[in-house]
């Protein structure tokens, strides 16, 4: 079981990701945007946070850089959970401090591979 924590505006979206890795067990809490997001990481030190990219008040690629410069918070494994799969995206991904970029419309079991493999691969997408 790991702690994680879904930051997306779309609250269906991130409703949607809870329930699926709550089915396999794993502790998961959601933040709908950016800055809550950030208030609940640092409350929370989950292991791994899914980041929306396509978020209005903070984009999640500045999220991630802001996450990956404080030094005061215990450092998740983070995964850019996204519709963009360009590989523009993909290289914005990697220079913001992404570990993985996971497409919104991954398999089930792509999902699921992915948080159990957390660790094992530099960045990844899938």
């Amino acid at each position: 079981m790991r702690t994680i924590l879904i930051i997306d505006d779309n609250q269906d979206a991130a409703d949607m990701l809870r329930e699926l890795l709550q089915l396999e067990g794993h502790q998961v809490t959601v933040a709908y945007g950016a800055r809550h997001g950030l208030e609940k990481l640092r409350a929370l030190s989950p292991e791994i946070v899914f980041i929306d990219i396509g978020m209005p008040e903070m984009n999640g690629y500045e999220l991630a850089a802001v996450i990956r410069r404080d030094e005061g918070l215990q450092q998740p494994y983070l995964i850019a959970f996204t519709a963009w799969d360009d590989m523009l995206s993909i290289s914005s991904a990697i220079k913001a401090g992404f570990d993985r970029h996971l497409k919104k419309t991954s398999s089930f079991e792509q999902l699921m591979s992915a948080v159990r493999e957390i660790g094992n691969t530099p960045l990844a997408t899938v």
